[in-house]
């Protein structure tokens, strides 16, 4: 299974999701996350514009580029934005909404998890999204522990998936569980507004992902927050 065929959306599911397969983490504010990595994506390839005049509700979101997306589910998100322009947050909402349904269907298709069906207490059925291949999860929190950890500098995409997942206040949660020292919550909060190193200075491209990622990364906060009084 090659990296390169999984979209950032894909990732983040794949971690969010416990190693049982039996609950996801941050479930919560999980549209605002997963909406943001989908957006990162489309940022990252060059088919959104982001214009940071205001301050409610995030940037403006907009179309940008010709031609089909290499994915569906980019491709949905597209039209989605293509239909009108419109803030970050509810964008979030309109893409994000039961998206997991459709990422975990496809983590399964590719035969990262598997789907087992069982009845409780003989009337209630639960689904349950074991892992089927560990070997991908395995490289990504590798690359996850080497940024955190050690300081490597972060490709966009890892940079994306720990700003979001500690936004959504699932990284000290996840099982099995990525290191959580002063440290590592100290780089995942710079990830978390956009800081993701002076490589991103030089590709406007990649500002824009990391504004997009930012953007959604306060929605989840601000959600959880207010969910929390």
């Amino acid at each position: 299974m090659s990296a390169r065929e999984l979209l950032i959306v894909d990732d983040l599911m794949l971690l969010l999701l416990d190693d049982d397969g039996a609950s996801i983490q941050a479930a919560g504010t999980l549209y605002y996350s997963l909406g943001g990595a989908v957006l990162t994506e489309l940022a990252l390839l060059g088919r959104i514009e982001v214009d940071e005049s205001g301050v409610l509700n995030g940037p403006r979101v907009s179309p940008a580029g010709e031609g089909p997306l290499p994915d569906p589910l980019l491709q949905s998100a597209y039209d989605t934005i293509a239909e009108k322009t419109q803030r970050v947050q509810p964008l979030l909402v309109a893409i994000g909404a039961d998206l997991w349904r459709e990422v975990i269907e496809r983590l399964a298709a590719r035969g990262l998890v598997r789907r087992e069906e069982r009845t409780v207490l003989g009337l209630f059925r639960s689904t349950r999204w074991p892992a089927a291949d560990e070997e991908h999860e395995a490289a990504l929190r590798a690359r996850i522990r080497r940024v955190l950890e050690d300081g490597e500098a972060p490709d966009a995409r890892t940079a994306a998936i720990v700003g979001l997942l500690s936004a959504s206040g699932a990284l000290p949660s996840l099982r099995p569980p990525l290191p959580w020292t002063s440290v590592t919550v100290t780089r995942a909060k710079e990830l978390e507004v956009g800081h993701w190193g002076p490589e991103a200075v030089a590709s406007a491209v990649t500002r824009t992902a990391a504004a997009v990622a930012a953007a959604s990364a306060v929605a989840a906060v601000s959600v959880s927050t207010a969910g929390g009084r």
